[in-house]
């Protein structure tokens, strides 16, 4: 069974590789987070005198440069002049040269969101009449091509260096201790650094070249590298870079301080079905609970604070409550980590986890209660996002986003029923008390045992026949020995003897007459000196054999406790692939996981999507222009179009507003209301008032009269000078659902 984990563990991985690749190379161009809802002269008007300015209005602030906004005549000349001005909220205008003459005009822009992406189209209008000849933009923005991709993939590594750093450090802090030490684990959080790292540094670079040319060449532009900075995408970005700094600290102390308080064995008690916990090594006294601490909580700051670098700068801070937006994405940033991250970490450490470091029952259920709490927390706040980003039922089918939304709570389904079956396998891993696997393991363990009796049985009468070895040859050495003290003996007696003899023949003979007294002596002491036993050489010789066999013995003592450890670490190996509760909660953890890395990648389509609610309201700006255009509306001297949303039932809709002669004195204005498709509707009140920040005057109310359906209208609106006037909007669709929208509009 265990030999075909690998095989199936590549072709997965590569698989999921595939898939995500697919999702990020087929995804639509950025089509921008800011919308053009409406202009003046409006998208393919014709109008009767030369207008001094073209206006464009955004569905956020945006940010411009000195070529953001070209107007071309019929030879593609550029009749614009001076830089874009911002006269009041997110409408941006442009002035023209004076005596143009009839034609069409092409107006392209191409400016950057206030959430950082680049914005670019074009659109056309008409003096006098149309002409036979207008000039062809490129649609292509400087967000599409090579520098586009590169800057897509670079946010795809960012957003998965953060969850593996993130995620793989709660993992390790909340529920796996010992992981601290695990070589593996070390290097998923390290790697994770490393990405987001790399990418935020490539993102960075790229940042100049994505926002204006698109070109490979203006990726080095140092001069576009200080624009960026200025910016608060640039900002974000050196932000998160400090914040890595820190993080950089926090991991060394992990995998370094922390690593080694940790406990060394995790207690693993799932074979013998103790129901008794372990606790990760965090009873380890004062000390280690208050490095734990400690790094829990600077963990936690710096994981909000890199988390904090895309709310601050892209869809949360932008559109409706901002300020609640933003902390609600800081911490729907978290719980992805700390699911998708600490997911990862757990497949990493079943895979590539020692055999005496074992992840054990009691961490993977402390990581499933902290999936299921991440879960609890993404579907809260990503409700909240859902109804922010899209605004209707509708935009879930209507617009892009709204689909891709779809698909990722569809994968977010998959991954929950997955993690279930995980729950199950981790439930079956506790309740197995005495499997197939254990009773394997105590017939090794008999096995192995008789072997290390043999063994050792064999080695104490290895080590006896020593001995008696040298015990042979030590009683050798003393016969011989006493031989030699026998024979010295023997001699000695004999010369006595024979000296006695001498001396009996000496007294026989005649005085004067004895010199072999000296010889005597003589013979007597060589016989003294060959009594005298020589050295035992044999005892020393088999003394020194005997230390030289034991310290041969020492050697293969020692080679036979590493032989032992590795068997008994194989065995155990063996005993845990073979284990299926385990195998099983594997393989759904690495099914999870794959789900996890394609979830990912459509995130990160989500986020260079533009909104539902943006879209639905460019479309609904786009219906009524073409409306006004079919009816009449828009005829007067000047023609506001205003989406709003009152955020009630039935309270999307867009206004017009058709202000005429648009000179000082009296005025006719017509006020009309659509809906989101374009068909006029009633709403119980509209009120307008007029203001002139300039010389403080205002606001004057207009309270226009109810004509017919969808249409209101004041005569003799009295306007007290030329100006640049704020004409602003009050629409109630209910009691209590009212908004205020407003644009400027050029008098006399």
């Amino acid at each position: 069974m265990t030999q075909t984990i690998a095989p199936r563990v590549r072709t997965l991985v590569l698989l999921i590789l595939a898939v995500a690749g697919a999702l990020l190379a087929g995804a639509a161009p950025v089509s921008a987070h800011a919308a053009l809802t409406g202009s003046d002269p409006a998208q393919g008007a014709v109008v009767d005198t030369a207008p001094s300015q073209v206006s464009l209005t955004f569905s956020e602030p945006i940010a411009v440069g000195d070529d953001s906004v070209r107007v071309l005549d019929p030879k593609g000349e550029r009749v614009d002049k001076g830089d874009p001005a911002n006269p009041s909220g997110t409408t941006y205008s442009v002035r023209l040269v004076s005596g143009l003459p009839e034609g069409t005009y092409t107006v392209a822009y191409q400016v950057v969101s206030a959430d950082s992406h680049p914005v670019a189209g074009a659109f056309t209008f008409s003096i006098g009449a149309p002409s036979e000849t207008t000039v062809s933009v490129s649609a292509q923005g400087s967000d599409d091509g090579l520098v586009g991709w590169l800057y897509g993939f670079g946010r795809y590594v960012s957003y998965a260096g953060f969850v593996v750093l993130a995620g793989g450090a709660a993992f390790v802090l909340a529920c796996w201790a010992p992981g601290a030490r695990v070589r593996a684990v070390q290097r998923l959080v390290v790697s994770g650094w490393l990405a987001l790292t790399s990418a935020t540094l490539g993102l960075l670079m790229l940042r100049g070249s994505y926002t204006t040319s698109g070109k490979v060449g203006d990726v080095f532009d140092l001069e576009l590298l200080g624009d960026v900075l200025q910016t608060k995408t640039g900002a974000a970005l050196v932000s998160r870079l400090l914040l890595l700094a820190a993080a950089a600290l926090f991991i060394a102390v992990l995998f370094g301080a922390y690593a080694r308080t940790a406990d060394a064995v995790e207690p693993d008690r799932d074979a013998e079905g103790d129901g008794g916990g372990d606790d990760g090594g965090d009873d380890g006294g004062p000390d280690k609970r208050d490095l734990t601490f400690g790094l829990a909580l600077g963990g936690t700051v710096v994981a909000a604070g890199l988390a904090a670098s895309w709310a601050m700068s892209e869809h949360a801070s932008q559109g409706l409550q901002a300020g609640v937006a933003m902390p609600v994405d800081v911490v729907h940033l978290l719980a992805v980590a700390a699911w998708l991250g600490g997911l990862t970490a757990l497949l990493v450490a079943l895979y590539r986890a020692p055999v005496e470091t074992p992840v054990g029952r009691d961490a993977v259920r402390r990581f499933s209660r902290l999936a299921f709490g991440s879960v609890v927390t993404l579907a809260v706040t990503g409700v909240y996002q859902s109804w922010r980003q899209l605004g209707s039922w509708s935009a879930f089918t209507d617009t892009r986003y709204g689909q891709l939304l779809l698909v990722k709570i569809a994968l977010v389904a998959v991954m929950v029923a997955v993690a279930f079956l995980s729950r199950r396998w981790t439930q079956r891993l506790a309740d197995a008390r005495v499997s197939e696997a254990a009773k394997e393991a105590e017939r090794t363990e008999a096995a192995e045992r008789a072997e290390e009796a043999v063994r050792a049985e064999e080695a104490v009468r290895a080590k006896e026949a020593v001995r008696a070895e040298a015990t042979q040859r030590a009683e050798e050495g003393v016969r011989a020995k006493e031989a030699v003290r026998v024979k010295a003996t023997e001699r000695a007696k004999e010369a006595v003897r024979a000296e006695a003899t001498e001396r009996a023949k000496e007294a026989k003979q005649p005085a004067g007459t004895a010199p072999a007294e000296a010889s005597g002596t003589s013979e007597v002491s060589e016989a003294s000196m060959a009594v005298e036993p020589p050295k035992a050489s044999g005892a020393s010789d088999a003394f020194d054999e005997e230390k030289a066999e034991a310290g041969q013995d020492s050697v293969r003592a020692a080679q036979l406790a590493r032989q032992r450890a590795a068997a008994e670490a194989a065995r155990q190996k063996r005993l845990r692939d073979a284990d299926p509760n385990r195998f099983g909660l594997r393989r759904s953890v690495l099914a999870e996981a794959g789900v996890a890395v394609v979830l990912l990648a459509v995130t990160t389509v989500l986020t260079q999507t533009e909104p539902g609610r943006t879209e639905q309201d460019a479309r609904a700006a786009t219906a009524a222009s073409s409306s006004a255009s079919a009816t009449g509306q828009g005829s007067g001297a000047v023609s506001l179009t205003m989406p709003f949303d009152t955020g009630g039932k039935s309270g999307k809709g867009v206004v017009s507003i058709d202000l005429d002669p648009a000179q000082a004195g009296d005025n006719a204005l017509h006020v009309y209301v659509e809906g989101p498709d374009g068909t006029p509707v009633d709403v119980p009140e509209v009120k307008i008032a007029l203001t002139l920040a300039a010389q403080n005057i205002g606001p004057l109310p207009v309270a226009p009269d109810h004509v017919t359906t969808g249409h209101w209208s004041a005569s003799r609106v009295q306007i007290p000078m030329a100006g640049d006037w704020k004409v602003e909007v009050t629409v109630r669709t209910s009691d209590i659902d009212q908004v205020t929208v407003s644009k400027n509009a050029q008098i006399g």
